[in-house]
């Protein structure tokens, strides 16, 4: 490809990293599954996109829940840095949805948050099991 041509595979709208924009989350019940989230972390699920409902995170990502209905869901990880001033909220959210929050990835130490890199942190699951997280420092890595 010479120089003047344009790569195919790039945007109209270059940027200078790579970002995540969507990425989808399979659920059982894609209502239930997106509004269990944006209830915990006081978001708003937008219309369906075809045949995705979309809970935007507010930077520019979208979790696009899919109802996949073709056998178990694989659980995942989805990680969410929320203001600490919020925090609190979330917590008291899950306890009233009855959802058992934990401090450790491994849901070994109920009802408690850690604190991670100076910050707080809890895991909990969704309604298919994906283990969710909300932390208010990103870890530090080397």
């Amino acid at each position: 490809m010479s120089h003047d041509q344009q790569n195919p595979y790039t945007s109209e709208l270059p940027t200078t990293t790579a970002q995540l924009n969507h990425t989808v989350v399979y659920a059982t019940d894609r209502h239930l599954s997106a509004e269990f989230l944006a209830a915990v972390l006081e978001l708003k699920v937008s219309p369906p996109f075809g045949p995705f409902l979309p809970v935007d995170l507010g930077n520019g990502v979208t979790l696009d829940y899919y109802e996949f209905g073709d056998g178990p869901i694989q659980p995942q990880h989805y990680a969410f840095l929320v203001p600490d001033a919020r925090f609190d909220a979330m917590i008291a959210r899950l306890e009233v949805l009855g959802v058992t929050y934990y401090a450790d990835p491994s849901h070994t130490e109920p009802g408690r948050t850690n604190d991670l890199f100076g910050g707080r942190g809890a895991y909990f699951a969704d309604p298919d099991g994906h283990n969710m997280e909300i932390l208010t420092r990103p870890y530090a890595r080397p």
